[in-house]
């Protein structure tokens, strides 16, 4: 149980994909992965029960607890949901194994950081260092986070405080303090159908998006410098998607654009809304599909300071994770794990079975430099 590749192999081979959007699998939901992590964790000796949060969708929570005195708690947050598996190139639950790495969906995000942390703590627990002290090892495999973090938030409005919080997440060791939130917008705007022979432009939905789209990529750039950070920069606004008409020969009496912005302290959902509101006018709709916090735990937190140090050292990030959540609360929070954010969700996604095993014996380190 201290080799995380046996266990990572067994992790992809489960379907845990996200439903929400466009899935490409009719296997999806967390709850054959929980259920497995469930039996895992007693296997190891941790007190572990599932935290009901959606149908079908539990989080699983395990609790290992050390001999004597309990003097700091930590918590170990991976993610059990994966993204989409449309437009793979590789069986997405057939864990291959080739040229040194590991081959699935959910490999590097964040399958591979799961089992990591997994083989570290039977290692750490069974271990000398760990008997007497005094080191609360929590797992939390939380659901939802590819969308909407909603198993981190169910676990943080019920979870005791922890003294440091390790999300699971591919960033080669390195401890995550900080990263930038994301807001997910919708932009609609109205025309009317008419057959395209006889159509007037003032009509037509996809003209009056226009200005929408020459906003985004011209002058909301601009607008947003006032809101840059000092350890994040700048925040950035994409827009992803764009939908309408429901013929070649008919014009649209609807158009929807969608955006990804990727926000900082001090810039949320509402300030963003209010921001498109004052230069697109009011017949442009503007609605929040969804928000995650940014992160900016402080990098001289010793804990933080002392995961680091026995990681490899501090960064920031341009995704978001489950870590704000618990940050929110005001418990110090990071991201760590093994592997590359650049193999998250890709067409082949992999993670290097060398990277594994070398973060399952770097969170060894990490779990004894935290040590009261």
């Amino acid at each position: 149980m201290t080799d995380p590749l046996p266990l990572l192999r067994e992790l992809v081979r489960i379907p845990s994909v996200n439903p929400n959007d466009r899935p490409g699998t009719d296997r999806t939901g967390e709850q054959a992965m929980a259920e497995f992590l469930l039996a895992h964790l007693r296997r190891l000796g941790a007190r572990a029960r599932l935290q009901r949060v959606a149908p079908g969708r539990p989080n699983v929570i395990g609790v290992f607890r050390p001999p004597g005195k309990v003097r700091r708690r930590i918590l170990l947050a991976p993610h059990t949901d994966t993204v989409s598996v449309a437009g793979m190139t590789i069986d997405p639950f057939n864990p291959a194994v080739r040229r040194g790495r590991v081959y699935g969906r959910g490999a590097s995000d964040t399958k591979g950081p799961m089992a990591a942390m997994l083989a570290a703590a039977a290692a750490f627990i069974s271990g000398p260092r760990w008997a007497g002290g005094g080191l609360e090892i929590t797992f939390a495999g939380l659901m939802g986070e590819e969308a909407g973090n909603e198993g981190a938030k169910a676990w943080a409005r019920s979870c005791p405080d922890y003294d440091l919080v390790i999300a699971g997440e591919p960033t080669g060791m390195q401890v995550v303090h900080a990263h930038h939130g994301a807001v997910w917008l919708e932009i609609t705007t109205h025309g009317r159908s008419a057959h395209a022979s006889l159509a007037v432009a003032s009509d037509n939905a996809l003209y009056r998006m226009a200005p929408a789209l020459r906003f985004f990529e011209h002058k909301l750039p601009a607008l947003l410098r006032r809101y840059r950070h000092p350890l994040l920069g700048l925040p950035k606004a994409t827009l992803t998607m764009l939908d309408a008409g429901s013929k070649v020969n008919i014009t649209p009496s609807s158009a929807t654009a969608r955006a990804d912005c990727r926000v900082v302290p001090g810039l949320d959902g509402a300030a963003l809304i209010q921001l498109l509101r004052a230069h697109l006018g009011a017949e442009t709709g503007i609605r929040l599909l969804g928000e995650s916090r940014p992160l900016a735990s402080d990098p001289t937190d010793p804990l933080v300071a002392a995961a680091a140090g026995a990681a490899a050292g501090l960064a920031q990030a341009p995704w978001f994770c489950d870590a704000a959540i618990f940050a929110a609360r005001g418990m110090p929070a990071i991201a760590l794990g093994p592997g590359s954010i650049s193999q998250a969700h890709t067409a082949d996604e992999w993670i290097s079975v060398r990277a594994l095993r070398d973060g399952a014996r770097t969170f060894e380190r990490v779990f004894a430099a935290l040590l009261p």
